[in-house]
């Protein structure tokens, strides 16, 4: 049998131990075209995508990647879009349930944990295919502050100080790591978690924006990104602390204004 035999189906593995089909699903997700960057920081988790919209007479306030999910969660999905709003409102319906059985609002790790389960289930059953998506989940946890968590559509799930998925994951990543090493007077490559602590607000958003930015190679326009926030900072909003939002186009421009005037 042929590598072409054994992606045929989504529970036979191939000689080599791999499943073509699962690693498909990886495939549409950098061939999205789209590159999502999320950083945490003290007091703040922050993400910011690209916005696309493909023909002129799309109304573009329909069209985001940005996604609430509990008052105090949010994500960014990168991939199919018909695939990322099915996960979206499983997502809501299990944060959902969560509060009503326990009286409470689940956290971002055990909303992540169970979205992982949920994917991991899709590659071993014949049944359903994989969400062609990757998710990236932030949220404010009570005891732990500001929390961020990227999902696969094999069922993996982890969380980090940064992270970036879509077509430029890679090249994203590298440059957070490089930028991460240079934190905290050069600290950051032997104590990532207390260089993540000591980041500020503005500083995360900035991190982000330089990120996507130098990526690309591109400088940004507000209708051209979108962010999305959670913060407990005094720099926040009493109104919108510890909450999920998403930015507007002013409060986009002024922070793409405060990265360009620092280069």
């Amino acid at each position: 049998m042929s590598r072409t035999s054994y992606d045929r189906f989504l529970t036979v593995f191939s000689p080599e131990g791999r499943l073509y089909q699962v690693e498909y699903a990886f495939k549409a997700i950098t061939g999205s075209g789209h590159t999502a960057v999320s950083v945490r920081g003290k007091d703040t988790s922050v993400v910011i995508t690209q916005k696309k919209v493909p023909d002129k007479l799309i109304d573009a306030s329909s069209v985001t990647h940005l996604h609430s999910i509990t008052p105090t969660i949010g994500c960014v999905m990168t991939g199919l879009t018909a695939d990322a709003k099915a996960q979206v409102s499983r997502a809501r319906q299990e944060a959902a349930e969560w509060r009503y059985k326990y009286g409470y609002e689940i956290t971002p790790d055990a909303l992540a944990r169970r979205m992982a389960n949920i994917n991991q289930v899709y590659t071993q059953r014949a049944g359903m295919r994989p969400l062609g998506i990757s998710m990236i989940l932030i949220g404010i946890d009570p005891d732990h502050g500001p929390q961020c968590f990227k999902l696969d559509p094999a069922g993996y799930f982890v969380g980090f100080h940064a992270t970036a998925a879509g077509q430029k994951q890679q090249e994203a990543m590298n440059h957070l790591e490089k930028k991460w090493k240079k934190l905290d007077s050069g600290k950051g490559a032997d104590d990532p978690a207390g260089a993540s602590k000591a980041l500020s607000r503005d500083e995360v958003i900035e991190i982000a924006i330089e990120a996507m930015s130098t990526v690309h190679a591109t400088d940004y326009k507000p209708g051209e990104v979108e962010i999305g926030i959670v913060s407990t900072s005094e720099d926040e909003n009493p109104k919108t602390r510890g909450f999920w939002r998403v930015m507007n186009e002013a409060e986009v421009e002024h922070h793409l204004l405060a990265y360009a005037e620092k280069d």
